[in-house]
């Protein structure tokens, strides 16, 4: 059984940081493709950061690029974000999601490609 869980959301202040982790369990972790999703009160999740099987190729949507940076340690079997120069429209729950992938290459942006999901963890940025 697969279980992906993220921790480290909390309450900060606009210009802040956050780091959130996950980890996923079940296979080996150097198995999974692996993404980060968010979902803002009253919108749709959307895409917000992925990496390959391997971290060497990493991809974000536009509204994080430059302040958002997706990391894994396969040794540790864990993904992370490293999230800079928060906004409070940053504020959302933020799912980790892992796929499975024959392709140490393999970066995926949408929900539909996702098989695991975890249960969100809260970031709450002030302004």
């Amino acid at each position: 059984q697969v279980q992906v869980v993220e921790s480290g959301g909390g309450l900060v202040q606009a210009g802040g940081s956050l780091r959130l982790s996950c980890a996923a369990s079940g296979r080996t972790f150097s198995s999974y493709a692996m993404g980060w999703f968010r979902q803002a009160p009253g919108k749709e999740r959307e895409f917000a950061a992925a990496i390959s099987r391997s971290g060497g190729s990493t991809y974000y949507a536009d509204s994080v690029k430059g302040r958002f940076t997706i990391s894994r340690d396969n040794a540790k079997n864990a993904v992370y974000l490293q999230m800079n120069s928060l906004k409070p429209e940053d504020t959302a729950v933020y799912y980790c999601a892992a796929a499975v992938t024959f392709d140490y290459g393999n970066i995926y942006y949408t929900g539909d490609q996702y098989e695991y999901w975890g249960q969100g963890t809260q970031v709450t940025v002030s302004s």
